[in-house]
């Protein structure tokens, strides 16, 4: 058995609401494997959740069945960066923006490729975790994965054509994401996105500090 969260869109603050599921774990790193998992993990979504007639769910990763939801993967979601004058993925923009007690951000990160980004040697070695930053301007470390969600959320909104497809889907899955070993989870700014799209409140994801109020209620 393994445990997964799913997120569920909610018209309230912090607009996800959060069921952690137990499935039969299928073992392996195969894609198929991946996919079985994403299987059994809505199938239990299905059967225990409350409420959950009628609530589409679908999984964000680059494991998904959907040819439409792979596109919303961290890896290939794109976020455009003015100072580079050109998009890369939010991935690469989320690693390059971390900020350490011994270093970073690492802005190179922003044309490294999303693996290469996310396994920089650097993120492990430079101490504690201090904030973020992009494009010279700094971001807190709490609220939890507000600094992912914002950018995430950001980049859902420069791309409509990608985006539009989620807004009708009420629940999202992760499979690689684990709550106990990390934070950011595209799925759960999925969920936020839907949200907030739902009660006309895109306007204020633009701005960080607009965006951060609203987790503030």
């Amino acid at each position: 058995m393994a445990q997964r969260p799913v997120f569920i869109v909610a018209l309230r603050a912090p607009y996800s609401l959060i069921y952690r599921l137990n499935f039969t774990f299928n073992s392996g790193f195969s894609k198929a494997q991946k996919q079985k998992n994403i299987a059994a993990l809505h199938e239990e979504f299905g059967k225990t959740v409350p409420g959950k007639e009628g609530k589409k769910i679908t999984e964000i990763s680059s494991k998904s069945t959907d040819p439409e939801t792979v596109k919303l993967s961290a890896f290939k979601l794109m976020k455009y960066v003015p100072s580079l004058g050109k998009s890369v993925p939010v991935e690469c923009v989320y690693q390059a923006g971390k900020v350490f007690a011994k270093g970073g951000p690492y802005t190179d990160l922003l044309e490294a490729s999303p693996k290469d980004a996310k396994r920089d040697e650097r993120l492990k070695t430079s101490g504690r975790m201090t904030g973020f930053m992009f494009e010279g301007e700094e971001f807190p470390l709490e609220p939890e994965s507000i600094f992912y969600d914002w950018l995430y959320c950001n980049a859902l909104l420069e791309n409509p054509e990608v985006s539009d497809y989620i807004l009708d889907y009420d629940a999202f899955t992760d499979i690689e994401f684990n709550p106990d070993k990390g934070i950011a989870c595209q799925a759960r700014s999925c969920a936020i996105y839907v949200s907030l799209h739902r009660m006309g409140l895109t306007d204020k994801i633009k701005d960080f500090a607009e965006f951060k109020k609203l987790f503030e209620h």
